[in-house]
């Protein structure tokens, strides 16, 4: 039996997430709501805005508001988190509701956006001014919101069943999923809207509520156990959502490390579509050149986990360790804003590399910190989870239309005349660069703070440090 159970454990990907708590069938039926996730988010963020532009003939500027849409939703993340901690039913249940609504609201923006976005490109009977946006946009939001309160509620009832030691690598399981979800729809609905039209449109994001619908029944299925409650204990006053937060940041830590977050998240991806425009349009660099950009990124974001995984096993401070990558971040954009006047395209790539170990780093050590302070009292696991991913998604949404917005509106000028075709890319590259001292200046104070040795034990899983330790 233990020679099966080694044998499991060594070829198995994540049997060492398992538990008796929450065993490996139900913790991977339990991740096909971040597959669910994925679908989506390749619906909004890709598929959908190519349909927009192209088929439909969306202005560019309609199609960013509407991709932005869902981030506005993101800092409620937090209160649905602290709502899922405090929710009281006759039967006990505090994730699943809010599993079920998400999944709810994310069927019916998926279910009623082809229409909306029919009538946003002017298919239409009786023309009404703005309806196709007010339309648009509402879906986009009932999407959004729906991703949000099924991640939120998922992640926490995932980390309420994990124990200590695999509550790491069950998060680890579920962020690979997601990133599973996106692969596996981004080929499959692409391939269905090869030969696009409005009839196929409506079919294929219509399939993908009904399938959101079903994996996420699938995943909540007789996952939270039934605990009944009295009616004096559903009568009893919940904890105010101030007071819960205020229990959470008592330390003074947890808000200035959601900052340093926010802050940095903005630094790193701020140029997520201007690295291979300016590869291409300022350095002359070919389509294929500038795709393995990507390869390139992602080989800087292994190193920097590689380094984090060595000198956290080591009980090295987090903080320093997210500081070192924002030094090597301002380092990276530095080359590669000097790649243009060089016309050095190995500067070009070796910065590209940089921005990738930069932000690897930080962002392993940012939630290596953010996982030592553990939530006590008021604050629950839920309001935690929700705090983080509220910060992380807000920032990434925003930087990546703000990177773009910056570039067009600088591009505009007369100083493109003046200073060379790579202003604008120069301008969001400085950008982010005082975003980085802005947030090792606001770091300064949590580098002195001393973790102790219990602390590190609780975040590390025993001195383990693998997949499970990549940002969610």
């Amino acid at each position: 039996m233990n020679q099966r159970r080694s044998y499991s454990a060594r070829f198995l990907p994540f049997s060492d997430a398992a538990s008796a708590e929450l065993p490996l069938g139900q913790l991977l039926r339990l991740s096909l709501f971040q597959v669910s996730a994925g679908m989506a988010s390749v619906l909004l963020l890709g598929t959908l805005n190519r349909v927009m532009i192209v088929e439909l003939s969306v202005a560019a500027i309609v199609v960013a508001a509407m991709i932005a849409l869902p981030v506005l939703v993101a800092p409620f993340r937090a209160l649905l988190g602290f709502r899922s901690d405090t929710y009281r039913s006759a039967i006990g249940w505090k994730r699943i509701p809010y599993m079920w609504f998400g999944s709810l609201w994310q069927f019916g923006g998926l279910a009623v956006m082809p229409s909306c976005l029919l009538v946003l490109g002017g298919d239409v009977v009786h023309d009404i001014p703005f309806a196709g946006e007010v339309l648009a946009g509402l879906a986009f939001i009932m999407t959004g919101l729906g991703i949000h309160m099924t991640q939120t509620a998922g992640l926490a009832l995932a980390s309420d069943r994990a124990t200590d030691e695999t509550r790491p690598r069950v998060v680890a399981l579920l962020y690979v999923m997601f990133l599973v979800g996106m692969g596996v729809s981004a080929v499959i609905i692409g391939a269905l809207l090869r030969d696009f039209t409005a009839l196929k449109l409506i079919q294929v994001v219509q399939g993908a509520a009904v399938a959101t619908l079903v994996l996420n029944v699938i995943a909540l299925w007789r996952q939270e156990r039934v605990r009944p409650m009295s009616k004096s204990e559903r009568a009893a006053p919940r904890p105010r959502f101030r007071a819960a937060w205020n229990d959470y940041a008592a330390g003074g830590t947890a808000g200035r490390l959601l900052v340093v977050v926010f802050l940095g998240t903005m630094a790193f991806n701020m140029q997520d579509v201007l690295l291979e425009p300016y590869g291409g349009e300022i350095l002359g660099l070919s389509v294929s050149a500038t795709t393995l950009l990507t390869a390139i990124w992602a080989a800087g974001a292994l190193m920097g986990f590689a380094h984090a995984a060595r000198r956290l096993t080591r009980q090295a401070d987090p903080f320093r360790l997210a500081a070192r990558g924002l030094l090597i971040g301002i380092a990276a954009f530095s080359a590669v804003i000097f790649a243009a006047p060089l016309d050095a395209a190995w500067l070009f790539y070796a910065g590209a590399c940089g921005i990738g170990l930069g932000g690897g780093l930080f962002a392993v050590a940012t939630l290596t910190a953010a996982m030592t302070m553990p939530a006590e009292g008021l604050a629950g696991r839920g309001l935690a989870l929700g705090a983080w991913g509220a910060a992380q998604a807000t920032a990434a949404g925003l930087s990546i239309f703000i990177g773009g917005a910056v570039r067009d509106a600088v591009q505009s000028t007369q100083l493109v005349d003046l200073l060379g075709p790579a202003t604008g890319y120069s301008v969001v590259y400085h950008i982010e660069i005082a975003l980085l001292f802005a947030t090792l200046a606001i770091l300064g104070p949590l580098v002195r703070l001393k973790i102790t040795r219990s602390e590190h034990r609780n975040s590390q899983a025993q001195g383990k440090f693998g997949l499970a330790d990549l940002p969610t």
